[in-house]
């Protein structure tokens, strides 16, 4: 059996890049780093938690958050995969990383404001560069004309217990 994970460009893609499919092996390798993500040793990655949009159960990932400007947003590298799925259905998210657990609000942001954050995010994270058709150095247009590829979201903070709310209770 082979490993479907990263498969062969499709015909016509641009530059050769990788079409993600899910498999066995990348369900462990996250569960394998899930467990760096809760320690907090791998930089920038969070345990990401969405809504099931069939099952309505908690389901949790690894994703990397890209930050800057004091903005955040997730990306999707490997593009619509489940948790996008599960976004788009409930714009609702919780990332946590040693002990620590912050709800967000998500807005998928369109193609023109998502460019600049996924050459950030293309500079940052090295293991998914093959999944993208514009490298690290290309400019901003590239990855503009990629984005519907691989959706963006920007991270709204929530805050739970709302104004005038006491830490005691």
């Amino acid at each position: 059996m082979t490993d479907p994970t990263p498969s062969q460009p499709e015909p016509g893609s641009p530059r050769g890049a990788r079409q993600f499919r899910s498999s066995r092996g990348r369900r462990i390798g996250d569960a394998i780093i899930s467990v760096f993500v809760r320690a907090g040793l791998v930089p920038g990655t969070y345990l990401l938690t969405t809504i099931g949009r069939k099952t309505g159960r908690s389901l949790t990932h690894p994703a990397t958050v890209v930050e800057t400007g004091g903005r955040r947003w997730l990306v999707a590298p490997y593009g619509a995969v489940s948790w996008v799925h599960n976004v788009r259905a409930a714009p609702r998210v919780s990332l946590a990383r040693r002990g620590d657990r912050r709800d967000y609000a998500v807005r998928e942001i369109p193609a023109a404001e998502a460019g600049p954050v996924l050459k950030r995010y293309v500079a940052v994270a090295a293991a998914t560069r093959p999944y993208f058709s514009a490298d690290k150095d290309a400019p901003v247009e590239d990855f503009v004309a990629e984005a519907d590829r691989h959706p963006v979201f920007e991270l709204l903070p929530i805050d739970e217990r709302g104004p005038g709310a006491d830490d005691g209770r």
